[in-house]
């Protein structure tokens, strides 16, 4: 993507970055970054709770390594880092996973919406390009 600058979840895993050549702000509930801060980097690096299989969608419910919702939701880029064994078939295996009392935020592509024209916009409430990076740890 030829991302130079990127927020990172204070906890993410260092191996995701192991031969990265970006810049990290790390970002935290403790010390979070500014909205001008998320505003001025290239994309965002998260992972997250399950990821549905039927569906191509991703759950964040704020775990490790997922971040606080604005840093997913303000840059124009985000890139989910998926492990193999947090892929489900269904939507019903996924909700049987989940904790119901954390806050839940179910990403199926990036965000669109149309006007009254019909002109189709992306990235309206969050980021225009989202990719998901499934790596097995096995290997």
């Amino acid at each position: 993507r030829g991302a130079r600058r990127v927020v990172v979840p204070a906890d993410a895993p260092p191996e995701w970055f192991t031969h990265a050549r970006v810049e990290r702000l790390a970002d935290s509930r403790e010390e979070p970054l500014a909205v001008a801060d998320l505003t001025g980097v290239d994309g965002v690096v998260t992972g997250c709770a399950v990821a549905v299989a039927e569906t191509g969608t991703i759950v964040l419910d704020g775990g490790p390594g997922q971040g606080r919702r604005a840093v997913t939701l303000v840059p124009d880029y985000h890139l989910c880092v998926v492990r193999a064994e947090q892929v489900v078939d269904g939507v019903p295996q996924a909700v049987r996973l989940l904790d119901p009392s954390r806050p839940l935020t179910w990403i199926s592509g990036p965000s669109a919406t149309s006007d009254i024209e019909l002109n189709r916009v992306e990235g309206v409430h969050g980021p225009r390009t989202l990719e998901v990076l499934l790596v097995d740890p096995a290997l």
